[in-house]
């Protein structure tokens, strides 16, 4: 009877090990679901918010600029502002509205931008100062939501960064569509040592907050982000994400 009672008591041990074991387990899996929740919000939100907002302080200081001498062009300016804003509020509203998504019963959700609104994004650059040329190679083609806003992503980033450091810098972007990848490529000019012009120290750096969400986003997909100074002068973003 003791040695039967020994064995219960141990084998009721190893149940609440067990148990507790589950419980650390689980809650360690929640919280990392959290974080990275957390991560890809931030993200999306630095997408947004960085470009609406850029392109927004870049056209009222082009407004400023000409409101007494060339009235015309400080209306157009601010209609570009005022798109610009709502172009930011449609965006937060479609990630808000993910984030809420079943609250209500509501599925009428505003749809991400993606590949498909790739020339009113060079449209709305070009507008704010930074001509960009676009050339696309093979035959454009539906993609899955997540590789198609995460593509758009990297050239918006790629661009907005050249529109805030690149003073009179043009701009090319290259989309390539292939049978197996996705392949993407955003230069632009700018200073370089070569030419005796000192690079501004506000400058993107490889390791500012946009380039590591970028890489992260390209990753998740199994692709490869690559973004670094040209030695000419500027900055070259490439990416590649398997289809």
């Amino acid at each position: 009877m003791g040695y039967a009672w020994s064995t219960r008591r141990r084998y009721e041990r190893s149940l609440r090990d067990r148990v507790r074991l589950l419980d650390e387990a689980g809650e360690a899996a929640v919280a990392a679901a959290l974080a990275a929740e957390r991560d890809r919000i931030a993200r999306e939100l630095h997408d947004i918010v960085s470009h609406n907002v850029s392109l927004m302080i870049i056209q009222a200081g082009a407004a400023r600029q000409v409101v007494t001498g060339a009235p015309q062009d400080a209306t157009e300016a601010l209609l570009a502002v005022e798109s610009s804003g709502r172009e930011a509020m449609s965006e937060l509203r479609a990630l808000l509205g993910v984030l809420s998504a079943g609250d209500d019963g509501e599925d009428d959700l505003t749809p991400q931008p993606g590949m498909g609104r790739l020339e009113e994004l060079v449209d709305r650059v070009a507008f704010a100062g930074l001509p960009v040329d676009l050339t696309v190679e093979g035959q454009p083609r539906p993609l899955p939501p997540g590789i198609d806003l995460t593509a758009y992503r990297v050239i918006q980033e790629a661009l907005t960064n050249a529109l805030k450091h690149a003073s009179g810098a043009r701009a090319e972007v290259h989309v390539r569509y292939t049978d197996r990848h996705l392949r993407l490529e955003v230069l632009n000019t700018g200073p370089s040592v070569l030419t005796g012009q000192a690079v501004p120290p506000s400058a993107p750096a490889e390791t500012g907050r946009g380039l590591l969400g970028l890489r992260e986003r390209v990753a998740a997909f199994g692709g490869h982000l690559d973004a670094r100074r040209r030695l000419g002068g500027g900055f070259r973003v490439r990416a590649r994400i398997p289809l």
